[in-house]
């Protein structure tokens, strides 16, 4: 599958900043209509300097798996907080190469707009691909919501700086919320409401996510460690 060339890498720590507000301004916060044939899910793991990206295909309404394609390389690319696209992309576009089936949308294990510059994986990411992206994750980064309710279906906005840059939802009911949030070309309300669309009985993750996360630690332990 092509892709778009935004930038290259690796780019120079001190244009790295500048390059996300360039892009930052280029978000676009659309309404999705309908529902998507197909939708990918991207995931990555790591060992000592190692990495494999994970990019798995399945039917939104059935949620049967129909590819599964990944790529190892050396991450050369150094952790820096707020600056995971730079370090993933590249392994990211190099599994999206191998893919042969075209999703609709774009699920990531991560953030997108729920960024201190809204500028996450799924974000980032969704200018290379051209596609409607989003992020879902496990654990909380940063803004301020109300109560969330224990029920499932129940989500709060979350809010930084007085700007909505995602959702605290609550999956299952009486279970740990994920944090859902725009990637690129779509509304919030869309995000969430495709990402409940896969949530199964098995986990508080759409499934989407789930497999991709499995497909990964799976990979991992085959060929990296």
């Amino acid at each position: 599958m092509k892709h778009y060339s935004i930038h290259t890498f690796p780019i120079k720590s001190e244009y790295k900043s500048k390059l996300q507000e360039e892009l930052r301004s280029q978000i676009k916060e659309v309404s999705y209509e309908g529902l998507p044939r197909v939708i990918c899910g991207i995931d990555l793991a790591y060992h000592e300097d190692k990495a494999v990206a994970v990019l798995l295909i399945m039917d939104h309404q059935t949620k049967v798996i129909k590819e599964v394609v990944h790529h190892v390389d050396i991450v050369e690319e150094p952790y820096v907080p707020g600056m995971l696209a730079f370090r993933e992309l590249p392994l990211i576009l190099r599994a999206w190469e191998k893919l042969s089936i075209e999703p609709d949308v774009v699920f990531f294990d991560g953030n997108g707009m729920l960024h201190p510059i809204r500028m996450g994986i799924a974000t980032h990411a969704s200018f290379f691909l051209q596609k409607p992206t989003i992020g879902v994750a496990k654990t909380y980064l940063l803004g301020t919501h109300g109560e969330l309710g224990n029920d499932q279906g129940d989500y709060q906005y979350i809010y930084d700086k007085g700007e909505c840059i995602g959702a605290v939802v609550r999956t299952q009911t009486e279970v740990k919320p994920v944090y859902v949030s725009v990637g690129n070309q779509m509304t919030l309300d869309d995000a969430i409401r495709l990402s409940m669309e896969q949530v199964g009985k098995e986990s508080r993750l759409p499934e989407i996510v789930r497999q991709a996360d499995i497909w990964t630690r799976k990979l991992r332990r085959e060929l990296l460690e």
